[in-house]
């Protein structure tokens, strides 16, 4: 692996028995206070490739989006100064950089964020080990690559990681998960819940099962806060698979039945899901149909057709955003009739959003939840050599998600929840006060 960089904590580590600072660190730390003139010049040299490094994925960053532009031919992803200057710990001491700031100027669920991919950035400002090794594993680092990876993100505090105690680790985490997977669910009330299946660098076991990934579920509770409901691996198209999850969450007594679903049109989830909980409204993932709209697209009609698709699902009425629906299809049937039909097939289950709180209507329209949380572990290309065993696969799962969790927040408007549940009528997301 690659020498990594980390965001220099002032804070002093302490020792978590004894509360008093890690004697090693501070060891550690001491050998960049006094540097010669060589190691003044080293540490120059390591700020200006490190900023020259962040400026170029800037560079690369913009020009990948320099397609997205708005009515006028203007770019909506631009630069926008820069953040406060921040000193990163690197092998030749600590290191100020700047990051310039990214813009997106467009409206919708769909802007892009930009973050050095240096480390991910609820990596960086971590020392927890119960974040990084489960990222480290998921990328397909092997057990006994582990303490040189963390020596290269947190220093040499990674130096008594043995390949024993990733082990016990990991054996540990995978008890956590057990338990925390036979959990009671007869007390838990999720109002809207959403679903899909992640591919993974770590191949699951052999070559047999590298068509699996794992299954994700996440819910929002009644007092609007997110919770991680269940992790399991199986196929993502596959209504068996997620049948037996969902078929597992009520027999631990989740009997009452979520009010809508979000999820990719391609998951084998509604098949299941409507054996299992058919009461439950389906919505459709407006950023995974208009990516397979795309898909079915030249690049030179991409921006203009993505443009339309966002005049649907940013209407503020169910008519106005059928208007806009019928609009796309006219426009683009005769010469690119797959993409309508792609778009067209699904209708009813992408408008759905309508019939509840507006405030929640940013929920609503797409899995962010999940995707937030696993991108930086998600498969992108090839899976590496080596495979991971699949308890430990969705121990490591389950402790990301834990701690990706502690930063989730709170639907906006969830003060409308007890209405939903109490199954008041929404129309274009406004409450219906004299509806029956």
């Amino acid at each position: 692996m690659s020498n990594a960089t980390r965001v220099v904590d002032q804070t002093p580590v302490s020792n978590s028995e004894s509360g008093m600072p890690d004697p090693e660190v501070v060891k550690f730390r001491a050998n960049f206070e006094n540097r010669s003139p060589l190691d003044e010049l080293i540490r120059e040299g390591a700020r200006r490739m490190l900023q020259a490094a962040i400026d170029a994925e800037v560079d690369d960053f913009l020009a990948e989006h320099s397609g997205r532009r708005d009515e006028q031919g203007r770019r909506l992803v631009v630069r926008n100064g820069s953040l406060p200057e921040r000193e990163i710990l690197t092998g030749a001491g600590k290191v100020p950089v700047r990051q310039p700031r990214v813009r997106d100027r467009s409206s919708g669920d769909d802007r892009v964020w930009f973050s050095p991919q240096v480390l991910p950035p609820y990596l960086k400002r971590t020392d927890s080990i119960e974040e990084l090794i489960p990222w480290l594993y998921l990328k397909g680092i092997s057990t006994g690559d582990f303490s040189e990876a963390l020596q290269a993100l947190v220093g040499e505090r990674a130096k008594g990681l043995s390949a024993n105690v990733v082990v016990r680790l990991k054996e540990q985490w995978s008890d956590e998960y057990e338990a925390w997977s036979k959990r009671d669910l007869s007390q838990k009330h999720y109002v809207y819940i959403w679903a899909d299946g992640i591919h993974v660098n770590v191949r699951l076991e052999d070559d047999a099962n590298k068509k699996q990934c794992i299954l994700v579920l996440i819910g929002a509770t009644a007092d609007g806060r997110k919770e991680l409901i269940a992790i399991l691996d199986g196929y993502r198209e596959s209504e068996q698979s997620w049948s037996e999850l969902l078929v597992g969450l009520k027999h631990r007594g989740l009997t009452m039945t979520p009010k809508v679903a979000v999820a990719d049109g391609a998951l084998g989830f509604w098949a299941a899901a409507r054996k299992v909980f058919p009461e439950m409204r389906e919505q459709r993932c407006w950023v995974h149909k208009t990516a397979n709209v795309l898909n079915n697209l030249p690049k030179s009609v991409q921006p203009k057709a993505k443009s339309d698709i966002h005049d649907i699902w940013q209407a503020e009425t169910r008519e106005a955003a059928n208007k806009a629906f019928d609009h796309f299809v006219e426009k683009y049937k005769a010469k690119y009739p797959k993409a309508c039909e792609c778009l067209r097939k699904d209708r009813d289950a992408l408008l759905t959003f309508y019939d509840f709180p507006a405030e929640h209507w940013a929920h609503l329209r797409t899995t962010n939840p999940i995707e937030s949380t696993f991108a930086t572990i998600r498969l992108r290309h090839r899976r590496t050599k080596g495979s991971g065993t699949r308890r430990t696969s969705l121990a490591m799962m389950f402790k990301l998600a834990a701690s990706a969790s502690k930063k989730w927040r709170r639907l906006r408007g969830y003060e409308q929840i007890p209405l939903v549940i109490q199954g008041k009528q929404f129309v274009d997301g406004t409450l219906q006060e004299n509806a029956a």
